[in-house]
C-alpha cells in the first residue's frame, strides 16, 4: 500500500494509535489549545509522509467543535498528500439524513460537501445511524460494523437462554444480524416517538421473555431515553437480566446512571467513543478496511 501517516484528532488518539500499529504507519499526534472564545488551534506534531494519510476523529459532542477540528485537520493533510482518508468512527449528524418536518435541513448532506471541499477522498465510518446518511457522499464511502466485535464480548458471559432485543422496529436489521452471529433469536419493539417532544412511549409487543437474559442492541445511545423506555417495558415482562449493547456510547449527562437505574446490568459499547463503557475494540475492523 505503501507509505502511510495516521494524524489523530483529541477524540480518537487511543484507537488511532491502536490503528497507526496495526498498518505499521507513522503516527502524527495533534496538540489543540482553545481560546476564551471558544476557537480551536491545532498543531500537527509531525509533517506527514506523502502516501495515504488517514485524519482519524470522531465528531462526539461537542460535535460542531469537533466536525471543524476534523475539517482543520483534512485541510491541512491535503497540503501533502492527494490520498485523504478521514476515519470518522462515530459521525455526528446521520441522524439528520432526511426532512422530518417542513423547513429542517438534511444537515449530513452538508457536512459531506464540507468534507469533500476540505480534501478527504474516503470516509469510513462504523456503524452509521443511517445508510441514507452516506448517500449524500460524492467521495467513496464505506461503513464497517462493529457487530462482530460486540458479539464475540458477549459471547464470554454466561447469559440465560439469551434474547436478543431491538429497542425499536428501525433497528430491526441489526437486531437481526446480532442474533444470527449469536445463534439466538430475536425481537423488536414498537415504539412512538413524538417527533416535537422527543418522548418515547413503547406500544404494543407480543413476547414470552420471563426469565429469559436480554440484550438490547443499538447503533448509539445518546440520552438513554429509548432503552430506559424499552427496559422498564420488559422489565413489566418478567425478563432476567438485561444488558445494553451498542456502538456508540455518547451517555449525555446522567444517561449512564439513568439507564443502570432502570434495570439495566451492564453496557457495552466500543471505543469508537472513550468512556467506562468502551469495552470493545474497534481498531482491527478498521485497519482492515484500510488495507
Amino acid at each position: 500500500m505503501g507509505k502511510i501517516s495516521v494524524i489523530s484528532g483529541n477524540t480518537s488518539k487511543g484507537l488511532a494509535r491502536r490503528i497507526a500499529k496495526k498498518l505499521n504507519a507513522t503516527f502524527i499526534p495533534t496538540e489543540t489549545t482553545n481560546f476564551p472564545d471558544g476557537e480551536s488551534k491545532i498543531t500537527l506534531k509531525k509533517i506527514p509522509k506523502k502516501g495515504i494519510i488517514l485524519v482519524i476523529q470522531s465528531t462526539s459532542p461537542p460535535v460542531d467543535t469537533n466536525l471543524l477540528q476534523l475539517l482543520s485537520m483534512i485541510s491541512q493533510a491535503r497540503k501533502f498528500s492527494s490520498k485523504i482518508y478521514a476515519v470518522i468512527p462515530y459521525m455526528g449528524y446521520a441522524r439528520q439524513d432526511r426532512s422530518f418536518l417542513g423547513g429542517e435541513i438534511v444537515t449530513i448532506s452538508v457536512v459531506a460537501k464540507m468534507l469533500e471541499t476540505a480534501g478527504a477522498k474516503k470516509i469510513i465510518v462504523v456503524d452509521i445511524h443511517s445508510k441514507t446518511a452516506l448517500k449524500y457522499f460524492k467521495i467513496e464511502a464505506e461503513n464497517v460494523s462493529a457487530i462482530p466485535k460486540l458479539v464475540n464480548y458477549f459471547k464470554k458471559i454466561k447469559l440465560k437462554n439469551p434474547l436478543i432485543v431491538s429497542p425499536d422496529t428501525g433497528g430491526s436489521a441489526r437486531a437481526k444480524e446480532f442474533a444470527k452471529q449469536f445463534n439466538t433469536d430475536f425481537i423488536s419493539l414498537k415504539k412512538h416517538r413524538n417527533r416535537k417532544t422527543g418522548k418515547v412511549k413503547i406500544q404494543s409487543s407480543k413476547m414470552n421473555i420471563k426469565n429469559r437474559d436480554l440484550i438490547l442492541v443499538d447503533d448509539m445511545i445518546s440520552s438513554g431515553g429509548s432503552i430506559i423506555k424499552a427496559t422498564q417495558f420488559l422489565k413489566k415482562q418478567g425478563s432476567g437480566k438485561i444488558f445494553v449493547a451498542c456502538s456508540h456510547a455518547i451517555l449525555i449527562g446522567d444517561a449512564e446512571k439513568n439507564i443502570r437505574k432502570a434495570g439495566v446490568k451492564e453496557i457495552i459499547s466500543t471505543n469508537t467513543i472513550l468512556g467506562r463503557t468502551a469495552k470493545v475494540d474497534v481498531s482491527d475492523i478498521i485497519a482492515k478496511s484500510i488495507k
